[in-house]
């Protein structure tokens, strides 16, 4: 199939271009055993380490002047949710601990803004246990969204059964499997602030969740949202290390390390297939952007699924 460009410009908030992967079609099946062709366009905001920051930078700050603001992120997810019909707002981490919001409310602010903008899922980083698990646990009770961590066990402490280990999304017929993966917190975080929670070994729990996600649940996407960070000089698990060694993951939407990504990074994993990697920055003044339009044909005894990227930039806001 040839290949196409698409130019997304909507009053220059985003700038995007693509390329077009070929249809799948299962070998041997005559194309007569063809039922139907569904086509999604799936759009995906995301954000990271925005650390308590829901007011814009002062228009005379040296780094970001005039820059980010919740009211503004908030204006702008909402003209996206009234042009597209299947939209999906995540987070990957750290959305506490940067500014007197904090300090004053322990974070019911944060996820109280964060439900008004319809966030569908977050993943939790090292600074969501910066006033330790009881806290926390307080604070979810304001967030109208799941908190999905898959490599953490939170068995024993107040965080126990207020975490999903996975959630499956479902947007135009088309199934989008969703985990998260926190970062060690030993030497990171005081001990006393996590207490008994347990960290699980990333790499692995990332083949379980997407093998459960692709092969079992039958999603037509697996999303990582990860707070491992982007890449490291050393041999630490990051969202690099995850996406060349992984299998069946299709994007992994990162944080920590506060990375401008101005487009996703194409990997490919170990099987060959490729995963994309993005992360918007930090403090709120970015948010990310990827549009997929994905064909889904659906057989007389199975389905198979291809997608057209759109790969988007990250924009200022």
């Amino acid at each position: 199939m040839a290949e196409r460009m698409e130019l997304i410009n909507r009053r220059g908030f985003i700038k995007t271009a693509a390329g077009v992967t070929g249809y799948l079609t299962a070998v041997g099946l005559p194309l007569t055993a063809l039922a139907k062709k569904k086509t999604v366009k799936l759009t995906i905001l995301h954000s990271n380490d925005i650390h308590s920051h829901i007011d814009k930078y002062p228009d005379n700050d040296p780094k970001y002047p005039g820059l980010g603001g919740a009211a503004r992120k908030a204006a702008a997810i909402k003209k996206i949710r009234e042009s597209e019909e299947h939209v999906l707002l995540f987070d990957a981490g750290d959305m506490l601990q940067g500014s007197p919001y904090y300090n004053l409310y322990k974070g019911e602010v944060e996820f109280k803004v964060m439900s008004d903008m319809g966030y569908d899922g977050v993943t939790i980083g090292n600074h969501e246990f910066d006033n330790g698990l009881e806290q926390l646990s307080k604070q979810m009770v304001h967030a109208k969204f799941p908190f999905i961590s898959s490599n953490y066990d939170f068995t024993g402490t107040p965080l126990e059964g207020k975490t999903l280990r996975y959630k499956i999304y479902e947007k135009g017929g088309i199934k989008i499997g969703v985990f998260g993966l926190g970062i060690e917190l030993d030497g990171l975080v005081n001990s006393k602030m996590y207490g008994n929670t347990k960290f699980n070994d990333p790499m692995a729990t990332a083949a379980e969740m997407s093998y459960l996600l692709k092969k079992r649940k039958k999603c037509d996407m697996v999303i990582c949202l990860s707070h491992l960070g982007y890449r490291y000089d050393s041999k630490k698990i990051s969202d690099h290390v995850i996406a060349i060694k992984s299998k069946n993951i299709d994007l992994i939407i990162g944080g920590h390390t506060h990375t401008y990504l101005d487009k996703p990074i194409r990997y490919k994993n170990s099987d060959g297939k490729e995963v994309l990697v993005c992360q918007a920055g930090c403090y709120g003044i970015r948010i990310g952007r990827l549009d997929y339009v994905i064909v889904k044909k659906i057989m007389r005894d199975a389905s198979q699924t291809s997608r057209i990227k759109i790969l988007n930039k990250t924009s200022h806001i």
